[in-house]
């Protein structure tokens, strides 16, 4: 999740007057995404297996999960 500009190949969807950018083949994949707030951050969830995506250095490696 990052802040970005629309391009041609995202959908942009506005929630509750929040403006979200996603490219349209991740959401073909991903169906359904949703976010939510946990007072540490954002977690963002969808149908797309990660595997074990849990990470504690992502403020501080540049790429939270490889």
């Amino acid at each position: 999740m990052a802040l970005d500009e629309p391009k041609n190949s995202d959908d942009v969807y506005d929630v509750k007057g929040f403006k979200f950018v996603v490219d349209k083949e991740f959401m073909k994949q991903a169906k359904l995404i949703k976010i939510d707030f946990t007072g540490m951050g954002f977690k963002l969830d969808s149908k797309i297996d990660f595997g074990d995506s849990s990470c504690s250095s992502c403020g501080t490696s540049g790429n939270c999960c490889s």
